[in-house]
């Protein structure tokens, strides 16, 4: 290939009127910047025109469970199936919806009713299982949703629509659309953070990709950013041997000036975004060691979070974490939880499992409540589907598992605008087709946002010819849901 072919192949649109100082080229690349560039807030960087009205929620703590928690056993009693134990799954219930490939060829689909007791709670009556004593102790301060449905049967599409939208990868996350929209309000940590946990039970292996908090079209800065367990909670920021601080500056001042001259040469936006991130880097040197230090946290708080708060990387110290987070104003929190996809040996599992959730995640409502800070922070507990009311594999008394469910399951809110002690939306007497109030992943989408005082409707963004938001051409605020 001849070196003028490959200049011409390597220049874009943006290079080419870069390039071009006089006539159409300086037009065609104001109207360009013009149409993709909105003012920003100086404060907080995020869009000037929003909020679109008044926000209840400053910030987001997503609790995502991710595998699949059991509606059947968590929050949807159903007490008929009792007598139905081991009894083929009507045709009238299942209506020919479609099963995974992993129960798809059994022979049978045999009720499983649930081997857990369920209570009311609270002032207005909120049935949950045996299995979260702590959650049903803030049964007045949540709002469990029963009937949320989605359109994919399988982790990766279901995991990727929930916290994108879409069952395609590439498209921002949820936090990545907040963050852009609405910005920070601290400027010495990332506006978006996730923290991972893995489950202490058998199984609990199921991969998480990192697209699933990246930003897509978006400009990367505005990617969530994934906090690690141990002496490095962010990789590379920490200086090397015989760097100091002073010479860490020097240096970030040398790397500005030549992407300074690299955009005055291209316009590139990113080369300005790269140029911010080394920026946050280096502030976050000062900033995360004081974030991660739970030195200085009193033994009450290690008492309501419970005994792992103490170990890095547990899903009690991300809890912990993310209401440390929330105090210094990072806008989105998104906690990974791994090890909901019970198919088999479900009973022990899920025991475990709760154990390792129930109490700081309740803890976490209790602690936001108590700082002031709950009223405006909306976290979201739920996984990227339900599980199915027939076992999958040998079922015994004692013993069962359960498969996929897209048709409906159950997520519980807190704070933010929505409406405590709310009970919202029925299914069948197999917890299998929604009876009344359905609500679509797009819905809940749009009612998060529209807490967050964004029109979910108008915060958009142009590539590739079109418009996008993140709930699509879809979604419905849900009102019944708001306080």
């Amino acid at each position: 290939m001849s070196l003028l072919r490959e200049l011409e192949l390597s220049l874009t649109r943006r290079h080419l009127f870069s390039r071009v100082s006089t006539g159409i080229g300086v037009a065609a690349l104001s109207s360009l910047l013009e149409a993709a560039g909105e003012e920003r807030d100086p404060k907080t960087s995020g869009l000037k025109s929003l909020p679109h009205h008044q926000p209840k929620a400053k910030r987001v703590i997503f609790l995502h469970q991710s595998g699949g928690p059991s509606q059947l056993d968590l929050f949807d009693p159903k007490p008929k199936l009792k007598p139905l134990f081991g009894s083929e799954l009507p045709d009238s219930i299942r209506r020919g919806q479609r099963i995974t490939g992993m129960t798809s060829g059994q022979k049978s689909l045999p009720v499983a009713p649930s081997i857990f007791d369920f209570k009311q709670y609270g002032k207005a009556g909120t049935w949950m299982s045996e299995l979260i004593p702590h959650t049903a102790k803030v049964a007045d301060d949540i709002a469990v949703v029963r009937s949320i449905h989605t359109d994919a049967i399988n982790h990766d599409p279901a995991i990727t629509f929930i916290h994108s939208g879409s069952q395609q990868p590439g498209r921002p996350s949820f936090g990545s659309w907040v963050s852009y929209g609405l910005g920070s309000e601290n400027q010495n940590l990332p506006a978006f953070v996730v923290l991972l946990s893995l489950a202490n039970t058998p199984g609990a292996d199921q991969p998480l990709f990192s697209r699933l908090w990246g930003s897509g079209f978006l400009p990367s800065n505005y990617q969530g950013v994934r906090f690690r367990s141990g002496s490095d909670p962010v990789l590379y920021l920490r200086n090397p041997d015989g760097i100091d601080r002073d010479t860490r500056r020097a240096m970030l001042d040398g790397i500005e000036k030549l992407n300074r001259m690299r955009y005055e040469a291209y316009g590139d936006p990113e080369i300005e975004t790269r140029i911010s991130q080394f920026e946050m880097a280096y502030r976050m040197q000062a900033s995360v060691p004081e974030l991660t230090d739970l030195s200085k946290e009193p033994e009450s708080t290690f008492e309501l979070y419970g005994p792992d708060a103490r170990k890095p990387g547990t899903y009690a110290a991300n809890c912990l974490l993310a209401r440390r987070l929330a105090e210094r104003g990072v806008r989105f929190i998104q906690l990974y939880h791994r090890g909901w996809d019970q198919h088999g040996e479900l009973p022990s599992n899920i025991k475990l499992q709760c154990r390792g959730t129930d109490q700081s995640s309740a803890a976490l409502v209790t602690d936001l409540k108590r700082r002031g800070l709950l009223d405006d922070t909306l976290i979201i507990w739920g996984g990227e589907f339900g599980r199915t009311v027939y076992c999958q594999g040998k079922l015994t008394e004692t013993n069962y598992g359960r498969d996929h469910h897209p048709r409906n399951f159950a997520w519980w809110l807190a704070g933010g605008g929505i409406r405590p002690g709310l009970s919202i939306g029925q299914t069948d007497d197999f917890s299998y087709n929604i009876t009344e109030d359905p609500i679509h992943v797009h819905d809940m989408q749009a009612t998060f946002l529209h807490c967050l005082g964004v029109d979910h409707t108008k915060l958009t963004y142009k590539f590739q010819g079109r418009y996008f938001r993140l709930t699509d051409v879809h979604g419905t605020v849900v009102k019944k849901l708001l306080g």
